[in-house]
Order: structure tokens, then C-alpha cells, then sequence
């Protein structure tokens, strides 16, 4: 049966959805964005089969529409729903970061017979827009739905039966439970690579090489800090409390970790590395939380023409990738040369590439 999916906020987040669906026969994309060049852009793309000018009548004729775009703007938008006129079986869903916010707006809709399903597919790109939209971008990523604890089963299982497609994992939690993990393992070490980052400012006035220093390891575990200001502004307002009660812990956690320091029992601060690493470790590879880079370590020699050959053989075995960079300081990473794919997959193959042509060492972090 046709069925017409009405995606309203077409960035990276919104585009890359309506791609990832495209490859379901018997849906018709429609999309709407407040800037017209991203309505036009995705268009001509091919991101989505029509635009829509206008929500309230292109809602009318939706069987699924999502709200891709702020958690701030998704529940303006929310409390509008009960005055258009609406399928009887529409179902509404989200793509925002927090949730608790938007399942508490989406109380009044159900007074209204309205069906939400809370969504958050875990995934990103260190670029934004409808350009940087990729048919890929959920693939094996989590797909958190928050749907209410009396949600009827057949709603849930519509709506996934076209999430499957983008081929992301869907998982089923409560808002309270996604606010909660989300903040402990996403929101929260976002502060904290800030805060790194102005400690580092404020070293640098008196030490001004420290800066260059941290083009290592340093510029690797804070890259996060480069996410966009404004989305994590209204990330951080939005859960606030429990952001806060991770700050809180961290402080306890920092303090133990001083009583270590001064107490300078080297048994005692092994052993706190020794755990660390060991936890590190048996954390999972796949895609989880955060914006996952695939990074590849290259311990190559300095000699003239070195990295042009490691990038041709990649090249000649077709593997894409999206970034490199020589790393000047690295007494605590793996590798000269760091190299970004787009994939695990991709990745994997390079792996093999480098090994099969050179006797490089690869690392991944």
C-alpha cells in the first residue's frame, strides 16, 4: 500500500532519513524546511519526491510525519497538530536528542487521538545541511523510540516496519530511561571536552606552545567540542537535571581521583589506570552514542612520497575516505598518520589494503 512520509526539517539529521527511506518501495517523500535553498537543494538531489509549501496541507495527506528538526521547535510545532485536520491513523514522530520535553508535549496530543512515538536515531556527521545527507547515515546506529507504555502494539510496528529500512537497530526505552543514558555517555562528555578545551585557552596565555602541543591525542579525545554551539545549547537546557547529576558524580570521581594523587600510593593509581583500561576496552566497537569517526592509525616512515602511496592504494582498491592528517605530537596515540572512512566496512578494508601492499602498522584507538 502507498504510504506518504512528510519529513519536516530537512538537514543532515532530516535528509539523511528521507534517503535511508527511499530505498522502501511504495513511500512518497515529502519535505519541508523553513529555508527554501534546502527545500530546493533536497529536491534536486533527489532527497525527497516532493516539497511541500505548506506543513499544515501537506500534514493532511500523511500517513508518518517526522519532526526533524530542534526539540525546542518540534514542540511549537506539536502544539499546532490538534488544529490541522489530520489522518485518523497519522503517526507522529521525532528525530530530537532529548526526550522527556517532547513526551511530556505529546501528552495533550493523545487527548486529542493523536498517535507520537517519541525517536532519536544516534548518528551524525562533522558536517551538516542537506548536502552532507547520506542514505547510509543510520546504518548500525541506534534508533532509540520512546513510545507511551500504553501505545498500541500495531501503531509501533508500523512505524518500524519503515525504520528497518534505513538499517538502523531499534531499540525501545522510556523518555526517562533515554534522557538518563543519553546524558551519561553523549551529553555529558560533550561538557567535559569543552571544559578541556577552555582549560587548555587559559593554559595557553601562559604557556602559547601548549596549543600546538594538543594537536595530538588531546585535539582526538576533544573533538566533540566542535559540535554545533546552538544545538548543544538547547541539549544542555533542555536536560538539564540530569546533566547536572553527572557533573555531580564526575566532581566526587574527580575529587577521588586527587586523593589518589596526593596520597601517591603507585599501587593504588595503577591499579585506577589498569581499570580504566580494562573498561575502555570491553566497550562495544559498533556505533553507539556519539558521532562515530572511523579512524585508522598509520605508523608510516618519513620519506618522501609515503602518504601519496599509502592513498593510492586505497584508491585502487576504490575505499573512500573522508579525512587525513599527520600527527606531529604522538606520545599518546598509535600512529603518524590518521586516516577517517566513512565505515567500519570501509575501514576494515583498508586495514587489509595497507597490510597486503606495505609492512605499515595499523592501529585503531
Amino acid at each position: 500500500m502507498k504510504q506518504t512520509i512528510f519529513i519536516i526539517g530537512l538537514g543532515l539529521i532530516g535528509g539523511s532519513l528521507a534517503l535511508g527511506l527511499k530505498r522502501k518501495d511504495g513511500l512518497t517523500i515529502v519535505g519541508y524546511d523553513s529555508n527554501e535553498n534546502s527545500l530546493v537543494t533536497a529536491k534536486k538531489l533527489g532527497v525527497i519526491d516532493e516539497i511541500a509549501s505548506n506543513m499544515e496541507d501537506a500534514a493532511q495527506q500523511a500517513d508518518i510525519i517526522v519532526f526533524a528538526t530542534p526539540v525546542s521547535i518540534t514542540i511549537d510545532l506539536m502544539k499546532l497538530l490538534p488544529t490541522w485536520k489530520l489522518k485518523e491513523n497519522v503517526i507522529i514522530t521525532d528525530t530530537g536528542s532529548t526526550k522527556n520535553e517532547i513526551m511530556n508535549a505529546a501528552e495533550v496530543l493523545k487527548h486529542f487521538g493523536i498517535t507520537f512515538i517519541g525517536g532519536h536515531p544516534m548518528a551524525g556527521s562533522h558536517k551538516s545541511g542537506i548536502g552532507a545527507a547520506r542514505a547510509y547515515l543510520f546504518e548500525n546506529a541506534y534508533y532509540m523510540l520512546t513510545p507511551f507504555v500504553d501505545e498500541a502494539e500495531e501503531n509501533l510496528k508500523r512505524l518500524k516496519d519503515i525504520l528497518l529500512v534505513t538499517k538502523a537497530k531499534l531499540v525501545e526505552i522510556s523518555a526517562q530511561e533515554h534522557d538518563h543514558m543519553t546524558a551519561t555517555v553523549s551529553h555529558f562528555p560533550h561538557l567535559i571536552a569543552a571544559s578541556l578545551v577552555h582549560q587548555l585557552s587559559e593554559e595557553n596565555k601562559s604557556f602559547p606552545f601548549t596549543k600546538q602541543l594538543a594537536a595530538g591525542g588531546f585535539r582526538d579525545i576533544t573533538r566533540i567540542a566542535s559540535s554545533n554551539p546552538i544545538m548543544w545549547r538547547d541539549i544542555t537546557m533542555q536536560n538539564r537535571q540530569e546533566i547536572s547529576n553527572q557533573l555531580q558524580l564526575w566532581t566526587e570521581e574527580m575529587l577521588r581521583l586527587k586523593h589518589l594523587i596526593e596520597k601517591a600510593d603507585q599501587k593504588d593509581i595503577e591499579e585506577y589506570f589498569a581499570q580504566a583500561k580494562q573498561i575502555r576496552d570491553d566497550l562495544p566497537i559498533a556505533q553507539g552514542a556519539l558521532y562515530s569517526v572511523y579512524d585508522l592509525y598509520v605508523d608510516v616512515p618519513d620519506y618522501a612520497g609515503v602518504i601519496s602511496e599509502v592513498i593510492g592504494y586505497l584508491a585502487k582498491e576504490d575505499i573512500s575516505i573522508t579525512n587525513l592528517r599527520i600527527v606531529e605530537t604522538r606520545e599518546d596515540i598509535f600512529g603518524i598518520l590518521v586516516i577517517s572512512f566513512q565505515s567500519m566496512e570501509d575501514r576494515a578494508k583498508a586495514v587489509k589494503c595497507i597490510a597486503t601492499h606495505t609492512s605499515f602498522d595499523t592501529y585503531i584507538a
